[in-house]
């Protein structure tokens, strides 16, 4: 008789064990960035793979490319329904007014699990008071950036050049002899405008001082400034030289930067999450800063960039809170793998081994850790009418379809201060 009632529950525990293990895995959608040619797509493969069997999950994620990413998510918002439980978002503005809008689940509860491996300094840019009671968290991080301007060394030297100019003086007979060489300088994509930022941004920040320009973007201080005009002639100056090649006006960010990696250009200035792919290719490159545009106003160390990258979960998810932990874990996963790939620098604080850091990233590293003072990205920094708007004015210029008189007019009455 002992046998049997000891059979008979080792039976009873062997079907409730198989039960747990049977049990099929809850699904989670999720939309995000990382296109098959996105330098983070490593990282969310790996990340997704490992939390997925962490959590009994399946994440079924959808990629769209950046711009048009933009587009698609804030139509979603309309329409709350439609919303993936999880989904990538910019920090800033850009997540503050879905947050605001009701769209965010706020993460305040499940981040106190995740406050030793994610310092609070971190949340600062996604943390929103939506009700008078204070500003929450409602977006995870996961790498920071900033705006790296990339050099081929190998092309410096064919102009006689041993080191990136680091004055603007420098920069322009640098640029004048690679043309006299027979290399384009830069390379820039003109179809996707946020790439036409990551240069306009950094010689305004570098004309006017980061200070300024952080009150501009949050929409406290006007536009209406004779040095925003010089800092948007100086880039049309060096467009007009022939410094930028004529047929980035078309192309996409993929084509540039593969471009400038096969030794087309000598300079490709865009966000540190190319660090990776740019270090892994074969020839010689380092990384810098633009140079200081008006020394009584900005410094060498000022530079675009921050934590922004982020992961929100949706007001409508059926599970928030458990959506809300699987996030958490997601994003700590993407900064582990994406610090190690080389795309980008870790918002969470490493537990692991980052002795096979990249140099770049390394070296990027270095460049934050001794910044002056950063400025946010400029359409996330901003709400989403402003971004649009900014953005268009910026498409403008890389055409020099407006000066830089234009630009400030056009802001100065399209973008008032608020009052």
């Amino acid at each position: 008789m002992k046998k049997l009632v000891a059979l008979v529950v080792a039976a009873i525990m062997l079907l409730s064990l198989t039960s747990v293990f049977a049990e099929a895995p809850k699904t989670i959608t999720m939309w995000c960035i990382a296109t098959e040619s996105d330098a983070n797509r490593p990282a969310y493969e790996a990340a997704i793979a490992e939390i997925e069997a962490q959590y009994n999950v399946k994440i079924e994620w959808e990629a769209f490319e950046n711009q048009s990413y933009k587009t698609k998510i804030k139509a979603a918002m309309a329409d709350a329904s439609t919303l993936p439980d999880i989904f990538f978002t910019w920090a800033g503005a850009f997540c503050g007014d879905f947050a605001k809008a009701g769209n965010v689940y706020c993460l305040e509860d499940a981040y106190k699990a995740y406050a030793d491996a994610l310092p609070a300094v971190m949340l600062q840019n996604a943390s929103y008071d939506v009700d008078g009671n204070g500003a929450k968290p409602y977006a995870v991080p996961l790498t920071m950036n900033i705006v790296t301007l990339f050099a081929n060394m190998d092309l410096l030297k064919q102009a006689g050049w041993d080191a990136v100019p680091t004055t603007y003086d420098d920069l322009i007979a640098c640029c004048d002899d690679l043309v006299a060489a027979g290399i384009i300088p830069f390379g820039c994509s003109g179809s996707e405008t946020w790439c036409v930022t990551e240069y306009l941004e950094p010689i305004i920040e570098k004309t006017i001082g980061y200070e300024k320009l952080n009150k501009i973007f949050a929409g406290t201080e006007s536009w209406d400034d004779a040095d925003i005009a010089t800092a948007v002639d100086t880039f049309q100056y060096m467009i007009n030289k022939g410094y930028f090649d004529p047929d980035g006006l078309s192309l996409g960010n993929d084509q540039v930067k593969a471009n400038f990696i096969a030794g087309k250009y000598a300079f490709y200035q865009n966000g540190s999450w190319n660090c990776g792919e740019v270090n892994d290719a074969e020839g010689n490159f380092q990384v810098a800063l633009f140079p200081v545009m008006n020394a009584e106003k900005a410094t060498y160390g000022q530079v675009i960039g921050g934590p922004s990258d982020s992961l929100a979960v949706a007001a409508t998810a059926e599970d928030p809170a458990f959506v809300a932990d699987v996030a958490f874990a997601l994003g700590k996963a993407i900064c582990h793998y994406g610090y190690l790939a080389g795309s980008g620098l870790p918002a969470w604080t490493p537990d692991y081994d980052t002795s096979a850091v990249k140099p770049l990233v390394a070296a990027v590293a270095d460049i934050v850790a001794n910044s002056e003072g950063m400025v946010l990205f400029g359409d996330t920094a901003m709400s989403a009418d402003p971004a649009n708007i900014y953005l268009d004015y910026v498409s403008k210029v890389y055409g020099c379809a407006i000066d830089g008189a234009g630009f400030v007019a056009g802001l100065t009455e399209a973008l008032p201060v608020a009052e």
